[in-house]
């Protein structure tokens, strides 16, 4: 199995990291129904509502 030639320094993971965790993940919206978080354009996981209209009649509760 191949080893990388030179290890990278805390320096360099840390950098990449920041830049990884600044990233605007883009496409989360909060539902109008219940005011939870979900992804845009799609149904809420905690109501089941999409566009006001009940899509999901069972919901799984945490």
């Amino acid at each position: 199995m191949a080893n990388p030639k030179r290890r990278f320094s805390h320096s360099r993971t840390a950098h990449r990291k920041a830049r990884w965790l600044s990233l605007n993940w883009g496409g989360i919206s909060i539902c109008p129904h219940c005011h939870a978080l979900k992804q845009a354009h799609r149904v809420c996981p905690s109501c089941g509502y999409y566009k006001g209209n009940l899509v999901l009649e069972e919901v799984k509760e945490k």
